[in-house]
């Protein structure tokens, strides 16, 4: 029986009808008001209960079908999808967090002490890790699918200089502010979290939030910090190769968490940390549904475990709404770690992402950071970027960039719709590359990836610990006329084969 859900108390709060139903359907299903199971009206019988266009309501349910709270039966209506009154209860945020015997280290006063006794030397610690791209963009005609390469429209070009220009005038005429601040330049710490609480649901304050160069220096840091010899850590199969890495570089035992289309499958893993990418599954594009999302938490607040939430570029979302990140559900317990990059947001040379911490991490993670980076790296490069979000020159840069990349998106897609390739293409609705899995035999395979290499079309290769093979086409760096020649010759080099 469905609940008539008064408006009034979210009109003071948002500002469009969409934001005040969105808000009073998810907050009334959350609270158990609205039972698992029951039906919602129609979107036409909620458009004519609240007064609202048709095109809200159903953008409304839309949103709430994404991110798992109602689940949408063909020919039976709406449903609600939420267990509240089975919800874990979570225990209350940890107050003390055991860390490796490398994060202990950094605890206690050893390294004080040393310097303090051999004050005319200094340790020397080097640290590297970086995703390694062996792909070319375009290289001798070829057409090149790769991964991770973004571009700026041109009006976003000559903002960010304009920045640039600004920051470095203001930086040559008087000293820095900046320098020795490990965690980053407080200007733009302050601007990221204003954007993850108006647009990813986020309400972390400046002091929790570091910036890193790219969110590979926060993966290779949390695993250091927080496992080591003995410890078990979790990492999606498919998935990023550089969490894997970091994990073994520890010397941790990794899991393997077997992924389908839902995401991440849960288990009863006796692990000390997961990485999991819950809006946009890295590389099959799979949504973490809602219910395994909270079998997530239960299951970290179970072991006193880490989840790092690895969004890498779900903010281009080209059909429906964005999702709830996963750190937005973890109120209570501080067990979810979000990192996110704008390498994949600006461009692939600003080697900047951040990380947003629990309280309890944050002076540790400051610790481990200021033993590689005592001095921020491209302070230059924060401040500008700082500017260009405190202007809101970042969101239109974003507005632009998702619609050119959707138009990309929808083109790739409609031609592989039509390619006769032995290719299972998943049907994704956000970021900026389009996953398939091959249904061939390993061996034509073999020879296909070679003949289309020779042809001048190349792509990347994902692997699985079950040996299926995995084929990932970025789009994000090609231009339309790329697109239909490198589709063309695969279907050319296919129909050779055949």
């Amino acid at each position: 029986m469905f609940i008539y859900i008064a408006l009034e108390p979210y009109m003071a709060q948002y500002s469009t009808k969409y934001e005040m139903l969105y808000h009073a359907l998810k907050n009334t299903i959350v609270q158990g008001k609205l039972a698992n199971g029951v039906r919602l009206p129609s979107s036409r019988e909620l458009a004519r209960m609240y007064g609202f266009s048709r095109g809200t309501v159903s953008n409304v349910l839309e949103a709430l079908t994404a991110e798992g709270y109602v689940t949408a039966v063909v020919g039976s209506g709406t449903f609600v999808n939420f267990q509240s009154a089975s919800a874990p209860v979570l225990p209350p945020i940890k107050k003390k967090v055991r860390l490796s015997e490398w994060g202990e280290r950094l605890r206690t006063p050893t390294i004080k002490e040393w310097e303090a006794a051999n004050p005319t030397q200094s340790p020397k610690t080097s640290y590297h890790a970086s995703k390694v791209d062996t792909w070319s963009t375009k290289r001798n005609g070829t057409v090149s699918f790769q991964l991770g390469i973004t571009e700026m429209s041109p009006f976003s070009k000559e903002a960010w200089n304009r920045c640039l220009h600004e920051e470095a005038r203001s930086m040559s005429e008087k000293a820095t502010v900046d320098a020795h601040q490990p965690l980053g330049v407080m200007a733009l710490r302050e601007a990221i979290a204003k954007h993850l609480q108006r647009n990813r649901g986020i309400g972390a304050n400046a002091e929790q939030i570091v910036i890193v160069n790219g969110s590979m220096q926060a993966i290779a840091l949390l695993t250091q910090l927080l496992t080591g010899p003995g410890d078990a850590v979790v990492a999606e199969c498919p998935g990023y190769r550089g969490i894997k890495t970091a994990v073994l570089a520890s010397g941790a035992k990794l899991i393997e968490g077997e992924v389908d289309n839902q995401g991440l499958i849960p288990q009863s893993w006796d692990a000390r940390m997961l990485f999991v990418t819950p809006n946009r599954q890295y590389p099959t594009g799979a949504v973490l549904s809602m219910e395994r999302r909270q079998q997530l938490l239960s299951w970290a607040a179970k072991q006193s475990a880490f989840i790092i939430e690895d969004e890498y570029d779900s903010e281009f979302r080209h059909r429906g709404k964005p999702i709830e990140t996963f750190k937005s559900l973890d109120k209570s317990t501080e067990l979810v770690i979000y990192t996110g990059t704008f390498s994949k947001t600006m461009m692939t040379d600003i080697r900047l992402g951040f990380v947003v911490l629990p309280t309890v991490l944050v002076e540790p993670f400051t610790s481990a950071k200021s033993l590689y980076e005592p001095h921020p790296s491209a302070i230059l490069e924060q401040r500008a970027l700082a500017a260009f979000m405190s202007s809101g020159l970042y969101e239109r840069h974003l507005r632009r960039m998702k619609r050119i990349y959707s138009h990309k998106f929808s083109l790739l897609r409609d031609m592989l719709k039509r390619m006769p390739v032995p290719i299972r293409w998943i049907d994704g609705d956000a970021g900026l590359h389009i996953f398939g899995w091959w249904l061939g035999t390993k061996e034509q395979y073999e020879t296909y990836e070679k003949d289309c290499r020779e042809a001048g079309v190349e792509w990347v290769r994902e692997r699985t610990s079950h040996d299926k093979i995995g084929i990932s086409l970025g789009f994000s760096h090609l231009q339309d006329e790329d697109l239909i020649l490198g589709i063309g010759r695969m279907i050319e080099v296919w129909e050779r084969m055949s």
